[in-house]
């Protein structure tokens, strides 16, 4: 294996670090070669030597004086992340730990159970209510932005001058976009599209910086309006996702680190092993509020998310996600001024499709198959543009105000292109009294007809959706539906991947609905009897699934998920069949849109499976060395030093114990985390301190819990140069029980067991003389 230099700079303005700095980026190992080392500061221990990394700066001196605005960012996807590190997923069971675990009842056992039920509650009724005020918002301002367009367009049709509607609706379009875009790019970068990328690396053990903070959510909330009231091809359901997972981070500490108050409530679950379990629940919570699918939201936190489940954890998913539901569903009743009549579960309502009108036989399957297939290509090509598409953002979009210019860009154009096909359009369809549409459009069309192609463009994407599912047959001509198919998707494609805060869920839908229903006219069209084929509404269902599956490459979730939507269990086998096609001829081109954004941020993700090749190679072929260890009682100086090195900017760090009388740099005992040296060195627990009974009290896990989980930087720590010939013991805080496995465990076993033991992104460890690697 190649040894890979590279140092790449990034041009996310989330990154706390600023955005001025670059972060480099760690991939590859050399030839082995076991060495060892011991430097003579303090004891430290750098143990075995198994590949290096050189990150050393490769920029001329002309190339560093233009630093500061590059015009070109270069970018290598596969490489790794430094500024990534794991969560905490596994207890410490240090003696701290299981001394509160011993000192806890049977009753205070029971008590933390109910408040874990009680916390998914709240979990799922703030979730549910945040998507209320989302599609409300959305509602009132889209129809206020259509309604004001349609008068104008219908004043100049009679007069001439349509170019005023036009740019009129290009303006409101950019307005809102541009403000969508400015509180993104300006204020939280990490609010940026769906979100559920950064969820997924969240649920997988990737600690992605800002993810779940207040800021992101408030910002992610006013995005996705601004963002869908502006045209733009998205969806507000699956920034809907992010929005649970951040409520449920937030809700589960009990206290606000942005706001600095703390309501003193659910300490105890202040580490990473219980907010993994919330976050999941407020991922499934935003799916149940976006579709209305409960069971769909438990299964997408299971397929999609979670390293780790268990029976009890999916009770209390499935019930958060039943409360998000209800409440969304309530309070949307009470809007529409229909209290208690609880008939829209979600954000997207495919509406009712009764048993009679979407039938189908058996010999309808294969080309149900045959659908899917044409959605894993479609999906393939939509992912792959996307690809090439983000690459050059990375490359040259990234200045905020750029960021900015290219979301009006797009929502400018979007509107162009919209009113370009809706004058060019032909399709004028008689407006039947059971045919209720929200802006009907008259334009070039005779009294009492509309345009059909308006129905498609001027509009909401749900409701778009809704009227390719249900609108009676002879509702669109075929080249109507071609144009928009072509048109929506290039658009969609392009506008994923902007600084604006929107989901692909619904463009998916809109496109493979309208490629979907036109697939069930060319039937009808070209069999000798086509009445068999009268109903194109359910061809528009499964071309939707198939597009979707294409593009996320989500099979068991995403079948729950539409069936709950169209509240109808006849199409299950269907759209299952049609997901897996999709997923598998997808798969055969290019991997889903989530895993290859995730690839793109070169975050550390561990999948499901090992790789092909995992059997060939041992971990002792794949570990990185030296590794920088701490002794059981170690210097103050040496820790802050160590910390304060940006080269070993490691999460955890092994303990070990040096061995008489011989060659071996030691044995291991134990593994200490960088937050818990934050703490103690914040807290002064030195040796010399304690023997003269200077110190105030025992450190407590409490101590942890309050730092928890923003601990502050090693630059923040002052320590007098007296204190740094203080020792430190670390016996009492390590974890004396860290995971290991033999040098020569396969890489397959390895992988098998991060996955199993809910550690992702991680560091691994090799001691020489137990022959063991530790992680």
């Amino acid at each position: 294996m190649a040894n890979i230099t590279k140092k790449v700079s990034w041009s996310s303005r989330g990154d706390e670090s600023g955005g001025g700095e670059r972060t480099p980026l760690l991939n590859g190992s050399e030839e082995i070669r076991i060495t060892r080392q011991l430097s003579g500061d303090g004891g430290m221990f750098h143990i075995g030597r198994l590949s290096t990394v050189d990150l050393e700066e490769d920029l001329t001196s002309e190339e560093d004086t233009v630093r500061g605005c590059p015009k070109e960012i270069p970018h290598n996807e596969k490489l790794l992340s430094l500024k990534f590190e794991s969560l905490d997923y596994d207890n410490s069971e240090n003696q701290l730990f299981l001394e509160e675990e011993r000192r806890m009842s049977f009753m205070g056992f029971r008590c933390l159970e109910i408040s874990r039920w009680v916390v998914c509650g709240l979990i799922g009724f703030l979730t549910g209510l945040i998507a209320c005020c989302i599609d409300i918002a959305v509602e009132n301002l889209a129809g206020v932005k259509y309604f004001v367009v349609k008068q104008n367009i219908e004043k100049f049709t009679e007069v001439g001058g349509l170019s005023i509607s036009l740019i009129l609706w290009a303006v409101l379009n950019s307005a809102f976009v541009m403000v969508g875009a400015v509180i993104v790019a300006f204020f939280e970068p990490g609010a940026a599209g769906s979100g559920i990328p950064q969820i997924k690396c969240y649920l997988n053990g990737v600690k992605i910086p800002r993810v779940v903070r207040l800021k992101t959510l408030v910002v992610k909330v006013f995005g996705v309006i601004c963002s869908v009231a502006g045209g733009l091809a998205v969806g507000k359901e699956g920034p809907m996702i992010h929005s649970g997972a951040v409520v449920a981070a937030g809700v589960s500490q009990g206290r606000s680190t942005s706001l600095k108050k703390d309501f003193k409530i659910f300490e105890y679950f202040r580490r990473d092993t219980e907010k993994r379990d919330f976050v999941s629940a407020g991922a499934a919570a935003g799916v149940s509020a976006a579709f209305g699918a409960p069971v769909g939201g438990v299964l997408f936190s299971l397929e999609e998310g979670a390293s780790f489940w268990n029976q009890m954890l999916t009770w209390r998913i499935f019930f958060a996600s039943m409360i998000s539901t209800f409440t969304l569903n309530f309070f949307l009743s009470i809007y529409n001024k229909k209290p208690g009549e609880l008939s829209s579960p979600g954000l997207i309502n495919f509406g009712r499709f009764e048993s009679e009108s979407v039938a189908y036989n058996i010999y309808e399957i294969p080309l149900f198959i045959v659908m899917g297939a044409i959605g894993g290509l479609l999906g393939a090509l939509f992912n792959i543009l996307n690809y090439w598409l983000t690459i050059f953002r990375i490359r040259y979009v990234h200045r905020p105000c750029l960021q900015v210019m290219e979301a009006m860009l797009v929502a400018a154009v979007t509107a162009t292109v919209s009113f370009t096909m809706i004058y060019f359009s032909n399709d004028c369809q008689p407006l039947r009294p059971d045919q209720s549409e929200d802006y009907p459009l008259q334009l070039f069309c005779a009294d009492g007809q509309y345009n059909s192609m308006a129905t498609a463009f001027f509009n909401t994407p749900e409701r778009s959706v809704r009227s390719l599912f249900h609108n009676p047959p002879g509702s669109y001509n075929p080249l109507t539906l071609s144009v928009f198919t072509l048109t929506y998707f290039l658009l969609a494609c392009w506008t994923y991947g902007l600084t604006v805060s929107a989901g692909v869920f619904i463009p998916s839908l809109l496109i493979g609905a309208a490629w979907g229903r036109l697939f069930g006219i060319l039937l009808a069209s070209i069999t000798p009897n086509g009445s068999i084929w009268a109903v194109p509404g359910k061809y528009a269902l499964i071309g939707a699934a198939a597009q979707l599956g294409g593009i996320v490459r989500m099979t068991l979730s995403l079948t729950v998920i539409m069936v709950e939507a169209t509240g109808n269990v006849t199409y299950g086998l269907p759209i299952m069949l049609v997901l897996m096609t999709a997923k598998i001829v997808g798969d055969y081109f290019v991997e889903g849109l989530y895993d290859i954004h995730i690839k793109l941020q070169s975050v550390p993700f561990l999948h499901w499976e090992a790789p092909a090749t995992s059997h060939w190679l041992t971990a002792r072929e794949v570990m990185s060395a030296p590794v920088t260890c701490f002794k059981r009682i170690e210097k103050v100086g040496t820790i802050v030093d160590v910390l304060s090195n940006t080269s070993t900017n490691h999460n955890g760090f092994p303990v070990v114990v040096p061995v008489a009388a011989s060659d071996d740099p030691g044995k291991i005992c134990g593994l200490i985390l960088r937050s818990q040296i934050i703490v103690l060195l914040k807290h002064k627990v030195f040796v010399e301190l304690a023997r003269s009974r200077l110190t105030q009290r025992k450190l407590q896990l409490k101590d942890f819990r309050d730092a928890y989980p923003r601990f502050p930087p090693i630059q923040s720590i002052h320590v007098s140069q007296d204190e740094r010939e203080c020792m430190m013991d670390l016996t009492e805080f390590m974890n004396p029980t860290p995971y290991t496995v033999p040098q020569e465990t396969s890489l397959f076993l390895v992988c098998l067991s991060c996955s199993e033991l809910w550690v992702s992104d991680t560091w691994w460890w090799w001691t020489m003389r137990t022959g063991l690697w530790v992680w």
